[in-house]
């Protein structure tokens, strides 16, 4: 099965978007760049968010990256995941941020394959805040197959 079939069977919205002040996935050479994807989610992690909510914060920014790719390249398939940023609201001694970030991860495995070309570079880093007080924003790097 596709990587788009299965994110459509997923239920992960792929509907097309109108451009907004930003380009939130913009295509260079053979890669697809996106902007960075934030959370509906808000909150500090280690400081009222658990880490399972964080988790569910990244797999929200990592569905809504896929909706960009998917506008801006009109398909999922035929792509390899390259590199992932993740940033994590977190409180001064919170140490799971790589924890929170398999939200992403592991949607992207699920959809390109753990082994295959699901299997990326990632940081995933603490910070003091984000924008809007959002817990988690993504962005990715995929490449054109």
């Amino acid at each position: 099965m596709s990587a788009q079939q299965k994110a459509i069977d997923l239920g992960i919205n792929l509907s097309d978007q109108p451009n907004g002040y930003l380009n939130l996935c913009i295509k260079s050479g053979n890669q697809l760049i996106t902007s960075g994807h934030v959370s509906d989610i808000k909150g500090i992690l280690g400081g009222g968010l658990s880490v399972e909510e964080g988790y569910k914060a990244a797999r929200e920014c990592a569905e809504k990256i896929l909706r960009s790719v998917r506008n801006t390249h009109g398909t999922l398939d035929g792509l390899k995941v390259v590199k992932l940023l993740g940033c994590v609201y977190s409180a001064p001694d919170f140490t799971d941020q790589h924890l929170v970030i398999n939200g992403a991860s592991d949607l992207f495995h699920e959809l390109y394959g753990k082994d295959g070309d699901g299997y990326h570079a990632r940081s995933a880093l603490g910070f003091a805040a984000l924008p809007t007080g959002v817990a988690v924003e993504v962005e990715a790097v995929f490449e054109i197959l």
